[in-house]
């Protein structure tokens, strides 16, 4: 047993008995800052299925302008970025199939909604705006210190994924083939920083690029179950980078009380965690670069030639 599958093994062993015992609900390791999505002229919060919409794109501001807004203040939209469809309703009177205002009993005209949009730019979408036409938030004081094994892990991936920081969440975009990851400042430690970023890259190796696995390419949508094994991989492969960078006494509870929230989906069967490790153990393998550094020649951990530049 090399030191890789002996760490394995050991982590498997710790989260299945935690698994066993009572555990405090997962705790999200970073701070929302996000508030309702607001237009910026008009301080307005927007309201309905426009706050679904506007929250859906990830932005770490909550402020929204339109082209022209934004043309008024001085600034303008970066090149590239595409808006976001705003709805409203409009009231309007209504009027016969020969055009005939349409009155009631009272002989007031009736009016009827008429459902409008227009397109709107987050303020981070946006060059030029005025520092000060921009509400400011308190800003958060944590600073992180990278750990050197944590940071190599994160930065010798082979073939890696393009890691971005600024979204309201944590997320990975087989389509883009990104990471993204709030702000470093909002995580609650560096160790909590650098499980939810190796959970994120313990997705990307399921990449057609890397190792294919269908729970990333061909993934069934939230809550199914194919999407809640795939989050089993994910985090028991966190948990392993963790302890391959000796941070896991810090992560350990948080992870297992993730796996279980997944668990709960797939019917409490905890085999299904040994399961996960194997296919875990793979993409750490390959993001390790573990087989490479052996030989050229062995393949990847799937025992297939490596796709990995």
């Amino acid at each position: 047993m090399d030191k890789y599958t002996d760490v394995y093994q050991k982590v498997t062993d710790i989260i299945t008995a935690k698994l066993e015992s009572g555990l405090v609900p997962w705790q999200r390791p970073w701070d929302i800052e996000t508030g309702i999505p607001t237009n910026l002229i008009s301080k307005r919060p927007y309201q309905g299925i426009n706050v679904l919409l506007l929250s859906s794109l990830e932005f770490e501001s909550q402020y929204f302008l339109s082209f022209k807004q934004a043309r008024e203040l001085g600034g303008t939209v970066k090149k590239g970025e595409k808006a976001c469809l705003v709805v409203f309703k409009k009231w309007i009177e209504a009027t016969d199939k020969d055009g005939n205002i349409v009155y009631n009993d009272k002989g007031n005209s009736k009016n009827v909604p008429m459902l409008r949009y227009y397109y709107v730019f987050n303020i981070q979408q946006c060059a030029g705006i005025p520092e000060d036409k921009i509400p400011k938030k308190e800003q958060k004081e944590r600073k992180h210190v990278p750990t050197m094994e944590a940071e190599a892990i994160a930065t010798k991936m082979p073939n890696r994924p393009k890691i971005k920081y600024g979204s309201q969440k944590a997320s990975y975009s087989p389509t883009d083939d990104i990471v993204s990851m709030p702000r470093k400042e909002l995580f609650h430690s560096t160790e909590e920083l650098y499980s939810t970023l190796f959970h994120e890259m313990v997705h990307s190796t399921g990449h057609s690029s890397r190792l294919d696995r269908p729970g990333v390419m061909k993934s069934s949508g939230f809550g199914s179950d194919e999407y809640s094994r795939e989050e089993l991989v994910a985090e028991m492969g966190a948990a392993f980078l963790c302890a391959n960078a000796g941070i896991e006494g810090r992560t350990i509870n948080n992870s297992a009380s993730y796996i279980s929230s997944w668990l709960e989906r797939l019917k409490k069967d905890k085999r299904l965690v040994v399961i996960a490790a194997g296919t875990a153990q793979k993409a750490c393998d390959f993001i390790l670069n573990k087989k490479a550094k052996e030989s050229e020649n062995e393949g990847n951990a799937f025992g297939e030639k490596s796709k990995a530049a």
